[in-house]
């Protein structure tokens, strides 16, 4: 008896402190808290979690740890909190990557990683049970390896970024009307998040910051924490940035254990910082002065607009442009971005025009511009439409498009910059450096996952019609990103695709394509399977040797025939690879060239075979012949003399011998 009451003596002060754990913070100045990446307090007492910093991650977090449990196999306690947010962005349309309120068994979350990880994980650990972090995210990015809804969402998060419950940003105003909300509008907001610990349901209520708390939440879930949360936890903040510079600020912050979180005092919250340059004065004169300064204002913008329209910037705008204004830059940005187009920032040269490295002035962003010449037709219209629509695609492993310019008699698309160029000279031209196995295998796994996005993964099916080793784009760590949309259709899902004139690059050209002009995901997959074969042999899908034109699928197909299908891989790769990988990726290629587009596999399956999650079909069962391999090939010599331009896309012009793309960070 009296061992007992020792124990419950004992354990008084920690149940008190559980019960009492509670702390607000209405600014940060004199805020007391654990900050590590890139985090830091302004001098008026702003939480900026993130910077004008790219690829970085932030955290803050209350110093001292929070009891959650009366024991360690106990239920968790309800609690609750409340803060006030905010995102601002450099440029309107993209951000990157959002915020996250995190209840973590450590502070600073050791070897989380930026951009879409929040963070908060790493490529290992995202989903672990062993994790016991519970988190709610303000995500900005649609991440379709999470099953991100859209790009603006609040999801909850239980030890990973898959989402258990996800909304779109918004709330539910007096009567039940839902409000869209839109998180990167750079406009504060208050966030809810309530644990019923008896109950066992977590509530989560956004709002704008003059909006009291509304009586709907805006997503529920049921769920026992008692499996996530620990006894004793740290609660706190953290966010990311990706390609964009983005500043997350928390403005407020209140918790409390077993009770309401205090309300926040709106009016004793530090301001944010305006957004673009401050407003002029237009406290004006009377009289003369007035008189003279409007004279002088209209010979100057008399003047300005001559020069305007005769100098060396004049672009070409028309009024259904405005609608794209966020995507279009203005040319004498990229003039001074690519220090005036010079020699020296040049990257490549092909069919498709010329393209240059440069870095904006003002965000110093590094990009990768092509100029295209184009002829001001009633197709332009549309055509931007599309590019301002691939614009939109964000994938890890698709080169984002920026936006564009039009001036006199060019059209200017701006990318990502890349800064190890193309995969195809790592592959021909006698390269300096070879790319070994895991690093293909890599290239090649992303470049699979990134053509799902665009067959499956987007609202609209893109058919990209060019894939090959010179359109896949390495960046900084060698992984592989599809470019060059210079040809890609879209269509809706559910919909057939519209007959076009033939376009591609001889050697991956599917054989219906050439014979009905129909491009769809089979005729990608059939490109794909080239590009595999490509990838792994280190030879063009058509070469000349020996005063004769060598198929490179029929050569692998012969080598498979004879049994000796590995004596078709890259001879530069000596013994330094995986027979598992190289046998899969090379019968992968040969079944992705079958002549009967409906045999061939779909991306889906494509991407499963190569994670081993779906073991591939045997080669003897796949109706394959060296006849029949060697009919797709030469059907695409005999119908196929050059490659013609497609009605959507004239603006680009390709033969059958493609230049190769040194188009870094681009098309």
């Amino acid at each position: 008896m009296f061992f007992k009451i020792l124990v419950v003596l004992f354990q008084l002060p920690v149940l008190a402190y559980a019960q009492e754990a509670s702390f607000g913070y209405n600014g940060f100045r004199s805020a007391n808290l654990s900050l590590d990446g890139i985090a830091g307090v302004t001098s008026n007492g702003l939480l900026k979690l993130t910077n004008d910093s790219i690829q970085q991650k932030g955290h803050a977090f209350h110093p001292d740890p929070v009891q959650f449990k009366n024991s360690p196999n106990g239920s968790v306690y309800s609690f609750s909190t409340t803060f006030v947010f905010a995102i601002q962005h450099e440029f309107p349309p993209l951000s990157g990557h959002g915020i996250v309120f995190v209840v973590a068994p450590q502070r600073g979350l050791p070897g989380s990683l930026p951009s879409q990880y929040l963070g908060m994980f790493n490529e290992t650990n995202n989903g672990n049970s062993t994790n016991h972090v519970f988190g709610v995210e303000l995500d900005t990015i649609l991440s379709s390896e999470f099953q991100d809804i859209n790009d603006n969402h609040v999801g909850i998060d239980l030890n990973g970024l898959t989402s258990a419950n996800s909304k779109p940003a918004g709330y539910y105003a007096d009567g039940g009307e839902f409000k869209n909300l839109t998180l990167i509008s750079g406009k504060a907001m208050q966030v809810w998040v309530d644990y019923d610990g008896t109950e066992k349901w977590i509530h989560v209520t956004l709002a704008p910051i003059n909006v009291q708390k509304p009586e709907t939440p805006l997503l529920s879930l049921r769920q026992d924490l008692s499996s996530i949360i620990n006894q004793s936890m740290y609660v706190g903040f953290s966010s990311s940035t990706g390609s964009v510079q983005t500043s997350h600020y928390v403005l407020g912050w209140s918790f409390r254990v077993n009770g309401e979180a205090q309300a926040l005092a709106l009016s004793q919250l530090p301001k944010l910082p305006r957004i673009g340059k401050k407003e002029t004065s237009k406290v004006l004169t009377i009289g003369l002065p007035l008189l003279v300064l409007f004279v002088l204002s209209m010979l100057v913008l008399s003047v300005v607009d001559v020069i305007r329209r005769k100098g060396k910037f004049a672009e070409v705008l028309e009024d259904w442009e405005r609608d794209y204004g966020p995507h279009r830059f203005k040319f004498k940005d990229l003039y001074v971005a690519t220090k005036g187009f010079r020699e020296q920032e040049l990257l490549g040269t092909g069919g498709f025009g010329r393209v240059y490295r440069g870095i904006l002035p003002t965000s110093k962003i590094e990009i990768a511009v092509k100029r295209v010449s184009h002829e001001s037709r009633q197709g332009m219209r549309e055509f931007v439409a599309e590019i301002i629509s691939i614009g939109r695609l964000r994938h890890r492993n698709i080169v984002s498009l920026l936006g564009y310019c039009r001036r006199k008699g060019e059209l200017l698309l701006v990318y990502d910059y890349m800064p190890n160029g193309s995969l195809d000279k790592y592959l021909h031209k006698q390269p300096k450096v070879t790319l070994n196995w895991r690093q293909r295998f890599r290239v090649i796994k992303g470049v699979a996952s990134g053509l799902l996005y665009l067959h499956e993964g987007w609202e609209q099916v893109v058919i990209h019609r060019d894939i090959k080793a010179s359109n896949i784009l390495l960046d900084a760590d060698l992984n592989g990103r599809l470019g060059d949309f210079g040809l890609a259709r879209l269509y809706d899902h559910g919909t057939d695709p519209q007959t076009t004139h033939v376009v591609g690059t001889l050697g991956y050209l599917a054989p219906e394509h050439t014979r009905t002009g129909k491009a769809t995901r089979n005729t990608d997959v059939y490109a794909f399977g080239a590009f595999l074969l490509e990838v792994a042999c280190g030879r063009r899908p058509i070469e000349l040797r020996d005063a004769e034109d060598v198929i490179l699928v029929d050569w692998v197909f012969s080598c498979w025939e004879s049994g000796a299908i590995l004596e078709a891989r890259d001879p530069k790769l000596g013994a330094e690879f995986v027979e598992q990988e190289m046998e899969l990726v090379l019968k992968l290629g040969l079944i992705c060239s079958r002549f009967d587009p409906l045999m061939r596999p779909s991306m889906r399956q494509v991407v499963q075979y190569l994670e081993g999650d779906l073991p591939i079909p045997e080669l003897s069962s796949t109706g394959l012949s060296s006849s029949g391999l060697m009919c797709a090939h030469r059907e695409g010599f005999d119908d196929l003399a050059m490659s013609y331009p497609s009605s959507m896309n004239q603006a680009f012009t390709r033969s059958s011998s493609v230049t190769e793309s040194h188009l870094s960070g681009g098309r």
